[in-house]
């Protein structure tokens, strides 16, 4: 049997993970992933503020695709 964290839990782990930039993108994980009622499980202004604290240390922006630069040989 594996073990599924709760509600709470998982979105500690979503805002460490460093993929998550803000609240609102820790909610839209966890409903993603079928958790309900996300609202009422991340309730209050003190678990706001420790989840959108960890984000900000945490938080990793995906890398951006490098746009290739022409090439002199290209041009001639």
């Amino acid at each position: 049997m594996t073990h599924r964290p709760t509600t709470l839990e998982r979105a500690y782990e979503l805002a460490r993970e460093g993929r998550c930039r803000t609240v609102s993108d820790i909610k839209q994980a966890l409903s993603s992933e079928g958790f309900e009622r996300v609202q009422d499980s991340l309730y209050g202004p003190t678990l706001s503020a420790a989840l959108r604290k960890l984000c900000q240390e945490n938080y990793i922006a995906p890398d951006e695709p490098v746009a290739e630069q022409p090439t002199e040989d290209a041009a001639t």
